[in-house]
């Protein structure tokens, strides 16, 4: 549960190196929390058939409107905190942080994008740079530099 919280502990830290476990772990934490209030909103009456035409809308219930509430504060709590882990997951492969701004424009583009977001997850998926690299210390063995130096 550690790493699930820790990018929101440093909420916006865009310095330094975030391990994939820090990565991973809150992406997990946001599926969880997606899912979680998606349950409220079909709880509350929410129905995909409602919205293809097929059966008449009803008025969504109480759940439906507490879970599209928090839905929204969760996404907007997690903006800045997911851009911040999302940078420092680059920085521990020793790229820059506008690499971020670049995978954001290519997937704009239609097939680009598609094989932007594959490179995005590949990137992502690899282990970091060992020993320090220009954004800090190896957050895996931060003291093992300093004992071969």
């Amino acid at each position: 549960m550690d790493w699930m919280l820790m990018p929101l502990r440093r909420y916006a830290e865009f310095s330094g190196r975030s391990r994939r476990k820090e990565y991973w772990m809150f992406a997990l934490l946001n599926v969880i929390v997606a899912t979680v209030l998606s349950m409220l909103l079909l709880a509350g009456g929410f129905s995909m058939a409602a919205l293809e035409g097929g059966a008449p809308p009803e008025a969504p219930g109480v759940l439906f409107w507490i879970g599209a509430l928090l839905f929204a504060v969760w996404a907007l709590a997690i903006i800045v905190p997911s851009i911040a882990v999302t940078i420092r997951r680059l920085h521990d492969r020793d790229m820059s942080g506008w690499w971020y701004l670049g995978f954001i424009v290519l997937s704009m583009i239609p097939v680009v994008g598609f094989i932007a977001s594959i490179a995005m997850l590949v990137i992502f998926c690899l282990p970091g740079t060992p020993g320090p690299n220009r954004f800090g210390a190896d957050p895996k063995d931060p003291a093992s530099a300093a004992v071969f130096a």
